[in-house]
């Protein structure tokens, strides 16, 4: 059978999307096309096409690394042809080809098991990559059985029984798959015809494959961290060391977020020295309100570009959900606030109509009217259903036009709600993961979405620390030495 590979596929194709392209322009000492109004600090280094190779590679291995570190819902998958693609047509043309022949040689007359030795020898090797270094007997077990010279003899002198070799293998698939995979082992013996019988094995096994990648993954996860680390750190070491000025993004990162902090801290009335993890802090929450169709991402967090951005945009949704809801439970008053049910059902309702909130073809005025609408039909019916006074009209424009202000840019609502998030995943981050911070009012109805997003947020941000610290310690620093040598806290005086 014409093998696709040998590999279960699909792990990388996870990080060779935009994460490894944004890597790409820092590693191989190229200038962004941000950096064309950057004072450069040195020339563009030109590299070879060995070199360009070279830390190709090693920016792959680092991303997926990464990538099985950070991501705990990281699986194996499978790597198909685009349905309808050229490659899934050749594909598809050489497998028939395959199995027509492989029928054509065991209808003949003796048969033929030219094609069908080859299927057994590679039903063997892919049965021997199954096995751990304590399967000894099973291993002998299998070189008995598909003794590959000795099934050639049986071939040439007509004794060959194929049907009990393919039954013998099932067995074996059947004590070495998964749980997950017995009702796909009970189909296989199910099936009487040789060719169909060998066609349907070979999914399986693939199936076995990913489960075993996937088992591996999640094996070494834990011894993969400390590792991780150290090669990220010193991978980086290397680009900043062929581009001098490939921390040029994150320095500016940085120096905004000190000039932030110190802003806040005198209007508040405070005019000590912030400090060095108070900027670095702060500076991880200015990533969840990124332009980043504008502004250049820091270098040391390209590779988690995407997940911030994904962060971003639940986290945007998650304030509207949060802010309607809060409208409706003002307005209507204590009457819903005791009925069951009501609050997850309406949180849906609302989670439904804004799934798509950051497509182009979302229409936000449309969408909030709509809750709106939505939000009026399900409080009359709950409100009768319970005996309680009917919502008036007059409520119910109230509400609708309540909560299609949210969309203003000005809209307190939203600003508050949006300002309690940024200080519950401020205080996560300070809390350094020990203890859940305590939620600030308006966001129970969203807990459990909110708590799902700091966990995610602080396992990247932890691991980002952890990687790059050096380079971030001696930034800031550098940051607050300029405060201090300006004489004064004020913003005027450090930039």
């Amino acid at each position: 059978m014409p093998k696709d590979s040998d590999k279960p596929g699909g792990g990388e194709d996870r990080t060779d999307s935009s994460e490894q392209s944004h890597s790409k322009r820092v590693w191989r000492g190229t200038p962004s096309p941000h950096r064309g109004n950057t004072p450069q600090s040195s020339p563009p280094r030109f590299v070879s096409a060995e070199e360009l190779m070279e830390t190709a590679k090693g920016v792959t291995n680092m991303a997926l690394a990464h990538e099985i570190v950070v991501n705990t819902d990281f699986q194996v998958k499978p790597s198909e042809p685009a349905e309808g693609s050229l490659e899934k047509r050749v594909k598809d043309i050489m497998h028939k080809a395959f199995w027509d022949v492989l029928e054509a040689q065991l209808s003949e007359n003796p048969p033929s098991y030219n094609h069908a030795i080859k299927l057994l020898a590679e039903i063997k090797e892919t049965l021997l990559s199954f096995l751990l270094p304590g399967h000894g007997r099973l291993r002998g077990r299998i070189e008995e059985v598909l003794d590959l010279s000795l099934i050639q003899q049986q071939a040439e002198n007509g004794a060959l029984d194929i049907s009990k070799l393919v039954e013998f293998v099932i067995g074996m698939m059947g004590s070495l798959c998964a749980p997950s995979r017995d009702e796909d082992i009970r189909k296989l013996r199910e099936i009487t015809d040789l060719v169909p019988l060998l066609k349907a094995i070979f999914p399986v096994m693939d199936k076995m494959k990913l489960d075993m990648a996937n088992f591996a993954v999640s094996s070494i996860r834990p011894h993969l961290l400390q590792q991780s680390v150290e090669y990220e750190r010193k991978k980086f070491q290397e680009f900043v060391e062929k581009q001098p000025n490939a921390l040029d993004f994150t320095e500016k990162w940085l120096q905004d977020s000190a000039k932030s902090v110190l802003h806040e801290d005198q209007a508040g009335g405070a005019g000590g020295l912030p400090t060095p993890l108070a900027v670095h802090n702060h500076a991880y929450l200015c990533l969840l309100k990124w332009n980043h169709a504008s502004d250049p991402f820091p270098e040391t967090l390209l590779m988690d570009q995407v997940r911030f951005q994904e962060m971003q945009q639940d986290l945007e949704q998650l304030v509207l959900v949060a802010s309607v809801l809060l409208i409706v439970y003002n307005t209507t008053g204590e009457a819903i606030s005791g009925l069951p049910g009501l609050m997850d059902r309406l949180k849906r309702t609302i989670g439904v109509l804004l799934t798509e909130m950051h497509m182009p073809s979302f229409i936000a005025d449309e969408a909030l009217a709509t809750i709106g609408e939505r939000m009026c039909v399900e409080l009359i019916g709950r409100l009768s259903e319970h005996g309680f006074s009917p919502f008036s009209t007059n409520r119910q424009s109230i509400l609708k036009g309540q909560i299609s202000a949210v969309t203003l840019p000005d809209n307190a609502i939203r600003r508050l709600i949006g300002s309690r998030i940024q200080t519950y995943l401020l205080a996560f981050l300070e809390s350094s993961h020990r203890s859940a911070p305590t939620l600030p009012g308006g966001l129970a109805p969203v807990s459990k979405e909110l708590e799902e997003i700091a966990m995610k947020f602080g396992r990247l941000v932890h691991f980002n620390k952890l990687v790059y610290s050096p380079f971030y310690q001696k930034i800031l620093q550098e940051i607050v030495s300029s405060v201090i040598a300006s004489g004064n806290y004020l913003v005027t005086g450090y930039s």
